[in-house]
């Protein structure tokens, strides 16, 4: 399992954070995340399946911004 580390912009309450979570949920191989609404930090544990840039692009295509 790899892991990727980044930073989330414009999560502003819950649903924010579920919204998110629930898009890098649904890719293949997401072993587990953690992503803090305060500061934005995500590290998401993932197979060879999904890379760092489909991740983001997920978080992205949710509306929020990566870093």
């Amino acid at each position: 399992m790899n892991i990727c580390e980044f930073r989330i912009l414009g999560m502003q309450d819950e649903q924010c954070l579920r919204t998110v979570m629930n898009a890098i949920q649904d890719l293949p191989g997401i072993g587990w995340l953690e992503i803090s609404l305060e500061s934005g930090a995500a590290s998401v544990e993932h197979g060879n399946f999904v890379s760092e840039g489909d991740i983001r692009q997920a978080v992205e295509d949710a509306g929020f911004e990566t870093n």
